[in-house]
């Protein structure tokens, strides 16, 4: 293992850690534990680090290897793992944790009913807070895609919301 090769592994990586981390706690949910993602990710991109073109792209790097991970965790079909009470760990009523948590539990289950494209830009722009450009080089699509997915996404994203609210409230909205 080089040294200088882990300091520059580890000098891209912390400028990216949160996003990376957001991305793959927003996309995994139903495919892998989010860990899991991560690691391997981060194993691949480390082995691979010396065919990354430029350091600016190190985020979408690690994207591109975990978007790869779990169309291969996909076709083995995982079970879903249950959300991790981590991400609520910030809240000091334990009332109100848990209503986050099944807030957090329905929206990622309703991303999960969204076209892989669709809840890929969402993720990507609302959670993750990458722009219009940097999802369609990444998707290798245009601007415009990238707009219209994400349009397309949010409205069919209210729509199962909507209708799981109204399933288990026994009415309509």
């Amino acid at each position: 293992m080089s040294k200088r090769k882990q300091d520059k592994f580890l000098l891209l990586y912390k400028g990216v850690h949160d996003r990376f981390e957001r991305f793959c706690r927003a996309r995994a949910c139903g495919d892998m534990p989010y860990e899991d993602l991560m690691n391997e990710s981060l194993l691949i991109a480390y082995q691979k680090i010396d065919t990354l073109q430029k350091e600016g792209s190190f985020l979408s790097f690690l994207i591109g290897i975990s978007r790869r991970i779990l169309a291969n965790s996909q076709r083995k079909k995982k079970p879903l793992p249950a959300v991790d009470d981590s991400i609520l760990s910030n809240y000091a009523d334990p009332e109100d944790v848990m209503s986050k948590r099944m807030d957090v539990d329905l929206l990622h289950k309703a991303l999960a009913f969204l076209p892989a494209e669709q809840r890929e830009a969402l993720i990507l722009f609302e959670i993750t807070g990458f722009s219009i450009k940097e999802i369609a080089q990444l998707h290798k699509s245009s601007d415009s895609a990238v707009k219209q997915r994400l349009s397309r996404g949010r409205k069919a994203l209210a729509n199962i919301l909507k209708n799981k609210l109204s399933l288990k409230t026994g009415g309509t909205l």
